[in-house]
């Protein structure tokens, strides 16, 4: 009988999907540039991650999809960020939510690409975190309910492009690269999670991976396509 209903269970029709957010980096409606709560006052400065970041909302540095550092004469570097917190759309990610993005990762050393969530000084899940130091590792992490995997794969190398996606799971987050699933952290986000999408590139100050090389002027990577999924059972 058991056996029956797991049967019954795999042959029902899953729920459908429909994209709720689909990224358009250039938006000053979804997003705001240069500024956000996941650092210290709001930015633009946060060493105490061993960060050489200087926020700027120069549209050059994150409007176009290519997010972007280059260095200041004080020794710190601009850097890219975008969020919806604070933005008029106010978009968030919630439970049951599928974040599919396409990046192309950095080059050079010292770059700290991420994607991850915020809001209310945590709720946190990084959907992927780089350093071209460990050129074939991504970093997945859910600091909601602490778990993490650092996932080794040969397709991860500077300059690569990448297919990541996230499942916001109650019970568990689960992550696929290029359409492999790798990670599902069995923990999950709980019933009622919702947070707000950051995409940024940091730059490394040399405690847990190197800073930039003398003489580079400028790091970046891309992010081609971000879109975000839900249930027609969540939306209403």
């Amino acid at each position: 009988m058991l056996t029956d209903m797991i049967e019954r269970l795999r042959l029902l029709p899953r729920p459908r999907r429909t994209p709720v957010f689909t990224a358009d980096f250039a938006s000053p409606t979804q997003w705001i540039a240069g500024h956000s709560w996941a650092y210290p006052d709001g930015g633009p400065v946060n060493p105490g991650d061993n960060k050489l970041d200087h926020l700027t909302d120069d549209p050059a540095y994150s409007r176009g999809g290519v997010f972007r550092a280059t260095p200041r004469s004080d020794g710190e570097w601009d850097c890219g960020l975008l969020t919806t917190e604070g933005s008029d759309e106010g978009f968030q990610v919630r439970t049951g939510d599928v974040l599919e993005a396409r990046v192309k990762l950095p080059v050079q050393l010292g770059a700290w690409p991420a994607i991850w969530t915020w809001r209310d000084g945590g709720q946190e899940i990084d959907v992927f975190e780089y350093h071209p130091d460990n050129p074939d590792l991504l970093e997945l992490s859910n600091h909601v309910r602490e778990a993490h995997r650092y996932h080794r794969d040969p397709a991860v190398r500077p300059g690569a492009w990448i297919d990541v996606k996230v499942e916001f799971g109650k019970g568990s987050v689960v992550w696929w690269v290029n359409g492999d699933r790798v990670f599902s952290d069995g923990r999950g986000v709980g019933r009622r999670w919702s947070a707000y999408l950051i995409v940024n590139l940091s730059v490394c100050a040399g405690r847990y991976h190197p800073a930039p090389e003398s003489g580079v002027t400028e790091l970046s990577y891309e992010v081609a396509q971000l879109r975000v999924y839900r249930t027609l059972r969540g939306l209403l």
